[in-house]
């Protein structure tokens, strides 16, 4: 069965009719959105105007609950809710104005102007907040908000005043755990602590499941998806140290350590600069812990960048193993369906022109896709070519085309000056 393959023309066209509305819908939506944060934004301001002609001495803190009252009684919500908006929108309009301009004229979604807020909200300097801005507000513009939150973290270190070192010390002083209740007899336990030990913690848990779910007992294989896999084995290893009530007769899951990917520029490992490591393509971390893991890995791979540019060139190892797959992973970092995040290492190597049909297995004919996507491409109207560089060309069923490019690599590269590099 191949989905939509059966479809009249009719039909395409509606679908493409439905996509364009849809698309000037969600646009208009973002709009109207980002118009009321601009009226927030000036309820907030005449609350602090108020309160400072009258000498308030609480700085306009009861003012302002006073105005979100008012806001709150007419929307039928709660004050706190508004006073939370009031804030927020605040934040938006004044500090980073571009951003608010960029979503009020709709070339960018609410989710996208989150996502750069939320990496850049500690960038104090309004020169750097508005460079870091401009810089997000061309990538966000082709990419989802997902893929927009991953180069914002990476980008807003490049503005960052105080190294990533003594920000992990600070932050390390705020390790907690806490549980909150849920309905129906249910609570859920999270762990706040340093990204590499929970992105670890996490990995191993999940190749232990992997593992139950690849066995069988007596032939009947584990009932249980992956998530209620991992829960059983993080509740079994935090209560009795072991996955004692989990483990295979052989004590195979005892047997699984963690694994994680950090990616650092050798500039970082040599001491000579304090360019933050990235961990899995999705956080940066303090360059200690990085040296630490670098240091104690069996093995690593090279990736040889332009100084320039930033591009991949090639990717080797120390010791052998399959480098056109790890030249791929470092290559694609996610699933290259466009919008898709999904961890390139979690996902499968695809011939974009079939191998059965004469494709060759090299990086120009290769890429990262999840399995959704992965199905979607060989049982779907929608098709791939590779442009070359990396970059893929997705035609839709109704015929639209989307260009998804590789991320750039967490790398380092030169310029005449200081200022950070464009993507």
């Amino acid at each position: 069965m191949t989905a939509l393959a059966d479809a009249t023309i009719e039909q395409v066209d509606a679908l493409g009719a439905l996509t364009d509305s849809i698309v000037e819908m969600d646009r208009t939506i973002s709009m109207l959105q980002a118009a009321r944060d601009g009226m927030l934004a000036v309820g907030a301001r005449l609350a602090l105007q108020v309160a400072e002609e009258a000498g308030h001495e609480d700085f306009g803190d009861l003012a302002t609950r006073a105005v979100a009252a008012e806001f709150a009684a007419a929307l039928r919500v709660s004050d706190r809710t508004v006073q939370r908006r009031l804030s927020e929108a605040s934040f938006l309009v004044e500090r980073f104005p571009r951003v608010w301009q960029a979503q009020g004229a709709g070339r960018i979604s609410a989710a996208h102007a989150r996502v750069i807020l939320d990496a850049g909200e500690h960038l104090d300097d309004p020169a750097d907040r508005d460079a870091y801005a401009a810089q997000m507000l061309e990538f966000a513009a082709a990419e989802s908000p997902n893929r927009t939150a991953r180069m914002a973290r990476r980008l807003a270190e490049r503005f960052q005043p105080k190294p990533v070192d003594d920000r992990h010390e600070d932050a390390r002083e705020h390790r907690r755990t806490w549980v909150k209740d849920h309905p129906d007899g249910m609570a859920e336990y999270s762990v706040f602590g340093p990204a590499a030990l929970v992105h670890g913690a996490h990995d191993r848990i999940t190749a232990m499941a992997k593992t139950l779910q690849g066995s069988t007992d007596a032939g009947v294989a584990d009932p249980r998806t992956l998530d209620q896999i991992r829960c059983d084995l993080a509740l079994d290893l935090l209560l009795t140290g072991a996955p004692a009530g989990q483990d295979t007769p052989d004590g195979l899951l005892a047997q699984i350590t963690a694994a994680v990917s950090v990616t650092v520029p050798v500039t970082t490992l040599m001491g000579l600069n304090t360019a933050p490591a990235e961990l899995d393509g999705h956080i940066p971390i303090d360059t200690a812990t990085a040296r630490r893991l670098a240091g104690a890995a069996s093995g690593w791979d090279r990736i040889l960048t332009h100084p320039i540019t930033g591009a991949i060139l090639a990717v080797d190892r120390y010791r052998p193993s399959a480098g056109l797959r790890r030249h791929l992973q470092a290559r694609d970092q996610r699933c290259r369906f466009p919008t898709c995040g999904h961890p390139a290492q979690d996902s499968d190597l695809d011939h974009t022109h079939d191998a059965a049909l004469g494709g060759s297995t090299t990086d120009t004919n290769l890429g990262a896709l999840c399995r959704r996507h992965h199905v979607l491409k060989h049982h779907s109207p929608w098709h791939v070519e590779q442009l070359g560089g990396g970059v893929f060309a997705w035609t839709s069923p109704t015929g639209k085309i989307y260009i998804d490019r590789p991320p750039p690599p967490n790398t380092v590269t030169f310029t005449e000056d200081d200022t950070p590099p464009p993507f």
